[in-house]
């Protein structure tokens, strides 16, 4: 059944609590409410239709999924497949969220700019926003297929505490593999850089060393995964503009990423290369609960709890002081996720 919090969390929240539908409606927003929040609403519920239906191809197993609306507008769709044929834990969410932050919530979705600090024992109140978007994280079974988390969004804050209303794009797709693939690191980001070429050629080098440099585990000195793109904050042009640089990303997930899972779902492994996919699962554990803003963003507003931690693995592993020996697969991947370097 649903994970379903008390009221009181949901209220002390900002957000208001879920109530579970059959089936979602065809929209999540306010009555009335157009322009850029339709528009992103609609680009991110058919790319959920059109990414679940293709890992469903490939997988043999349905999506489970979960619905919920709020009073006051807002709502989301969840789909989860767990234990499947060749993903041992995929996940994609739709959400659609009206309410109010506190301001470390708002300090963490901006990166921590932006957000004045109150006078000293002064309440600086809270921040009326609303956020649209779409997330996903893939785990295949294979430790020869690589894991894949995207995410697009839409943010609005209304006047606070002196700053006027804001507006934002954020999102990326960044790639995690147990094992090092020349041909499909190019693949992926060869697929990357030509969206963000058709868009602005200053994108991929820019949006490229962001996701180097946003998904670095600190305390190991060390990246989750071999990067991809990422970009936040995003308010410098036209939003339309914005928008369909965001709608080609999306659209992109699928081909850049489904062809290697499929390449490598049936490759023959050996228990110890199982546990050394346990081991960097562990890593991208660490990162998630540690240092990423939306999952930070989602505790501190208490978003439905189920849908921040689908991102994480069915499995991992924590193997003391483990270190893998010079020379081998697994002390290459290392040396990538400890000196990033360009695949195209």
């Amino acid at each position: 059944p649903p994970a379903r919090r008390p009221p009181s969390v949901a209220r002390a929240a900002g957000i208001e609590a879920e109530q579970y539908v059959q089936e979602a409606p065809e929209s999540m927003l306010r009555q009335g409410e157009g322009s850029m929040r339709a528009k992103f609403e609609a680009a991110i519920r058919e790319a959920q239709d059109s990414i679940c239906a293709a890992v469903e191809d490939v997988d043999g197993t349905k999506f489970h999924q979960d619905s919920w609306t709020r009073p006051g507008g807002g709502g989301g769709i969840t789909r989860v497949l767990q234990g499947g044929n060749v993903w041992e834990k995929a996940g994609v969410n739709v959400s659609v969220v009206y309410g109010s932050m506190p301001a470390e919530a708002y300090r963490a979705a901006t990166g921590g700019e932006g957000a004045p600090a109150p006078p000293p024992g002064e309440d600086p109140g809270r921040v009326p926003f609303f956020a649209a978007g779409i997330s996903s994280v893939m785990h295949p079974w294979n430790p020869m297929a690589p894991t894949m988390h995207f995410n697009y969004r839409y943010f609005e804050t209304e006047p606070w505490n002196g700053l006027p209303a804001q507006w934002w794009f954020g999102g990326g797709t960044d790639i995690t593999p147990s094992y090092v693939f020349e041909d499909d690191m190019k693949h992926f980001h060869g697929t990357y850089k030509e969206v963000c070429d058709r868009h602005d050629p200053e994108y991929y080098g820019k949006f490229k060393k962001w996701c180097d440099e946003y998904f670095v585990i600190k305390h190991r000195g060390e990246t989750r995964g071999l990067g991809g793109i990422f970009f936040d904050d995003q308010n410098d042009r036209d939003p339309d503009a914005i928008l369909a640089f965001s709608k080609d990303c999306v659209s992109h997930v699928v081909p850049s990423y489904v062809p290697l899972v499929v390449k490598h779902k049936d490759d023959p492994f050996t228990e110890a290369q199982k546990e050394w996919q346990q081991v960097r699962r562990g890593r991208y554990v660490e990162f998630n609960l540690v240092y990423d803003r939306g999952t930070t963003f989602g505790l501190r507003t208490g978003g439905r709890i189920e849908s921040i931690l689908m991102s994480l693995p069915l499995t991992a592993s924590w193997k003391y002081d483990f270190e893998p020996e010079a020379g081998t697969r697994e002390a290459e991947l290392l040396k990538y996720t400890r000196e990033a370097r360009d695949w195209v």
